[in-house]
């Protein structure tokens, strides 16, 4: 019989262990993950340092900046204001939603110039339809990234993520989609569907929960309503979805936290129900 040397059977032992480790790290790699993320505008009753304060809280480092957290004039204090964020801990993965409601140059570099002063290269964008060949002009020329925003019945430009579609499917490809699912839910159509017609051209998604699928339903904390959650979650990990998950929420502005507080808890607790993990 013959007989393997010590150094080899430790060196055999190691590979095998280092196999071990190596299938996990790769097991672990290939988890889908949800990034979870929080929309200024929840918090619009509060100046940034209150913001920060509620992202440590959360123990949450991704917000989505709206113009009151982050003012869009003076330019020269843009880069300033930004690295406060950056310095505490909070990442600006996005800014918006940015209207564009006026269709010259002035107005929509402006708003570039801005994004390229923060340091964004993502943005949820509102631009009407008459302004949109001029913003896809823009976003080629500074390479950011925009999510279309849908608002629902109640907006005349882009109600559901599907007229956004008949717009952009010829544009360039960075611009893209921002699904509002309350918003989407709320027009009768159907957020999960919505998510994996947007593919690789979804860039945010904005989350709150509904008391009912109708035009008029109220906002409710993620959990409480109707909101196909799990499967949403579902579908993003089909799409490999690599961007923020941002929550926004409108009821309670004076003390929102309580709600948000709720929301995270209950999708913290979904994304772990489902194997994933969270980014």
């Amino acid at each position: 019989m013959s007989r393997i040397s010590r150094r080899t059977a430790l060196k055999m032992g190691g590979l095998a262990a280092g196999s071990v480790f190596s299938g996990q790290m790769l097991a672990a790699a290939e988890k889908p993950t949800i990034h979870l993320g929080v929309c200024s505008y929840s918090f619009r009753k509060f100046g940034p340092d209150q913001v920060i304060r509620f992202m440590h809280q959360l123990k949450c480092p991704s917000l989505n900046v709206k113009d009151i957290h982050l003012p869009m004039t003076p330019l020269a204090d843009v880069p300033r204001l930004a690295k406060q964020y950056r310095d505490a801990g909070v990442q600006l993965a996005c800014a918006g939603t940015i209207y564009f409601r006026t269709d010259t140059d002035e107005d929509v570099r402006a708003k570039f110039e801005y994004l390229k002063a923060a340091g964004i290269k993502l943005f949820v964008g509102a631009p009407t339809h008459a302004v949109l060949p001029r913003v896809e002009r823009f976003v080629k020329e500074y390479d950011i990234r925009m999510g279309l925003h849908n608002h629902g019945p109640h907006d005349t430009e882009w109600p559901s993520p599907f007229d956004i579609q008949k717009a952009i499917e010829k544009l360039d490809h960075r611009i893209g989609y921002c699904i509002d699912v309350g918003h989407t839910l709320r027009i009768g159509v159907d957020p999960v569907a919505a998510i994996r017609m947007a593919g690789d051209r979804l860039y945010d998604l904005h989350v709150r929960d509904l008391a009912a699928a109708n035009a008029t339903a109220e906002a409710l904390p993620m959990g409480d309503g109707v909101m196909p959650t799990r499967d949403i979650f579902r579908a993003l990990a089909e799409i490999r979805y690599p961007y923020t998950v941002d929550l926004e929420l409108e009821n309670h502005e004076d003390d929102p936290m309580p709600d948000i507080v709720k929301s995270f808890a209950y999708m913290r607790k979904l994304i772990a129900e489902l194997g994933y993990r969270e980014g």
